[in-house]
């Protein structure tokens, strides 16, 4: 087969319009609630989800470590630092140990609620304050990463080249095993450490990752990445994070170059596209079993900018004619003047009506890779 991040083809006008589009619709109807209605200006913290219809905020029963990651990078990469400021120092008031661990949850009052280490949470405090940093020159932003990697590294380690994906508050093995999900959030909060410190440690440890992630996850009968090791029972193969291991490794060829992960995603790509994108509504269902039968037609929003952040990486031009298409179904699917759907049954129907505070993040990060096809 032959190589798939081939160089981007000018775009349409047509495709120029949907990516302003989208752009604004993000600036005017999904950012701004998260410093007035999603905001929770007592404790300094982002509400979990808000009404999908009202904008206002869910009663809370918890807030996360990673919530509010999420939201650091959000509004690092949108150039509002003031308020990346204080995201930064909530992150830091509630949820850290002061040497680079983190619990998963406090409760409404702000007090800690699940101090489970998990290494989805620690990823994204890598990852948050690589772009913090990057935008703001914090050093203390710089200091968090550096320790929460150094705690990554050695606790979660499992010994084989990967990483428990979930700890006890005392960082003991208790059974959660190897997930696929972490660790890929591990992987882009490393690239985004590399971009932001130009350390080549992160550069050979990612291509070991994903030599280990290649060994461990990948069917060999159609290069998917499952959500569970092979070997596991009950597995599965969810086309969403098909597409974002594309887009992590395919967007950096020149890194990943000679990575047998790297033709697997090729093919991943095609299966994801084949089996798990509805035709003419182009939506991506939640998961298949590894013969590309389908377990779960749920279509999350984040699966949709995935399929988007990889039509756009793959970039040939029946890609981007397909991404041209895709963009208008999620626009007039998913997307309203007061935010978005979370989830849609395959016949269109909301099935989940609340817009979460963590959804954003996967918007920007889709979005963020549109513009460049304009170059």
């Amino acid at each position: 087969m032959a190589p798939l991040f081939l160089t981007r083809m000018p775009i349409s006008p047509q495709l120029a319009e949907l990516v302003a589009s989208l752009r604004a619709h993000y600036d005017t109807a999904v950012l701004p609630h998260w410093t007035a209605n999603g905001w929770n200006a007592d404790l300094l913290l982002p509400y979990e989800a808000i009404d999908g219809a009202t904008g206002d905020a869910l009663p809370p029963v918890r807030y996360r470590a990673m919530a509010c990651a999420r939201q650091l990078y959000v509004f690092s990469v949108a150039g509002k630092l003031d308020h990346a400021n204080t995201l930064f120092g909530s992150l830091q008031a509630y949820f850290s140990n002061g040497e680079g661990g983190w619990i998963y949850s406090v409760d409404p009052m702000g007090m800690p609620l699940d101090s489970t280490r998990d290494l989805y949470t620690h990823a994204f405090v890598i990852f948050a304050c690589a772009h913090y940093y990057a935008r703001s020159g914090n050093e203390d932003a710089l200091a968090v990463l550096e320790e929460t990697r150094d705690v990554v590294e050695q606790r979660f380690a499992d010994g084989t080249g990967l990483y428990h994906a979930a700890l006890s508050e005392f960082f003991k093995d208790k059974g959660a095993g190897l997930q696929q999900n972490p660790i890929m959030h591990l992987t882009e909060a490393y690239l985004a450490a590399l971009d932001a410190t130009d350390d080549e440690w992160y550069a050979e440890r990612l291509r070991e990752i994903a030599a280990a992630v290649h060994g461990r996850f990948v069917d060999p009968a159609n290069g998917c990445i499952a959500e569970l090791p092979k070997e596991a029972n009950g597995n599965r193969i969810e086309p969403g994070h098909q597409f974002e291991w594309f887009s992590l490794v395919a967007g950096n060829h020149d890194l990943f170059e000679g990575s047998p992960l790297t033709e697997s995603l090729e093919r991943a790509f095609v299966f994801a596209q084949t089996h798990g994108v509805v035709p003419g509504t182009f939506g991506v269902s939640a998961a298949l079993d590894e013969h590309g039968v389908l377990l779960d037609g749920t279509q999350r929003i984040w699966a949709q900018t995935e399929y988007a952040r990889a039509l756009a990486v793959h970039g040939t031009p029946e890609s981007l004619a397909t991404l041209e298409a895709q963009l208008r179904q999620y626009r007039g699917r998913f997307l309203h003047k007061g935010g978005w759907h979370e989830c849609l049954a395959p016949s269109g129907e909301v099935v989940r009506a609340e817009m979460p505070s963590t959804s954003p993040y996967h918007l920007a990060t889709a979005y963020a890779e549109l513009p460049d096809l304009e170059s």
